[in-house]
């Protein structure tokens, strides 16, 4: 069973219809004592790293999420979720976040180091670059996905960076430590390869956590 994260500013209607395509049981919760039932997370998120840290500090989320990783539940966050997990961000001032993952969010600068202008935020289909094997590419070849973010992870530890897309710099699209993972783009929007992400996911929470591929 996933327990699906809201603290209000997750995109929880398509992650929730995408498990329930893929079959398998999940519920929504904001509530700790609740969220506990689970076997492993999704955090989905749209819009301000500030802002969703504050309610999930309101919340009491923060620390339930960092306990129950530390217990070895697994957890996937999604786009603005994935940021989360990382140990600080500067979008609307620097702001701390849940330190799962080494490293920290910064803008798109938006100008190439020649001087050419390029869109922000980056939205639409990019092609992933897979750069090492993990349980949410089992079975899978390259293709594209379907991303919307202005801020994307930086100072990441090799080792942690999964996949890359290419949108002036590498950006770190998948990454994962132990039983912690996150996506920069929106697996539930982006066709057969997302669903494919989130199938390996749901089967790596209900093999445990079993890191053998």
């Amino acid at each position: 069973m996933i327990g699906i994260i809201d603290y209000g500013m997750g995109n929880l209607y398509s992650v929730s219809k995408a498990l329930e395509r893929l079959e398998y049981d999940y519920f929504i919760s904001e509530n700790p004592e609740e969220l506990q039932k689970a076997k492993g997370y999704i955090l989905p998120g749209v819009g301000s790293f500030k802002d969703a840290m504050e309610a999930l500090n309101n919340q009491g989320l923060t620390s339930f999420i960092q306990s129950e990783v530390k217990a070895g539940k697994p957890i996937l966050g999604i786009c603005l979720g994935m940021q989360l997990l990382y140990e600080e961000s500067d979008e609307n001032g620097l702001t701390s976040g849940l330190g799962l993952l080494a490293g920290r969010v910064a803008r798109f600068k938006g100008v190439t180091e020649s001087g050419e202008r390029y869109k922000v935020p980056h939205m639409g289909w990019n092609v992933l670059d897979f750069q090492q094997s993990s349980p949410l590419l089992k079975q899978m070849d390259p293709g594209h996905v379907y991303f919307v973010h202005s801020y994307y992870a930086t100072g990441t530890q090799q080792e942690e960076v999964i996949a890359t897309s290419s949108y002036d710099v590498d950006v770190p699209a998948i990454v994962g430590k132990g039983h912690v993972f996150g996506t920069q783009f929106h697996p539930e929007k982006s066709s057969h390869l997302g669903m494919s992400i989130l199938r390996n996911y749901a089967n790596f929470v209900e093999e445990g956590g079993n890191r053998d591929e």
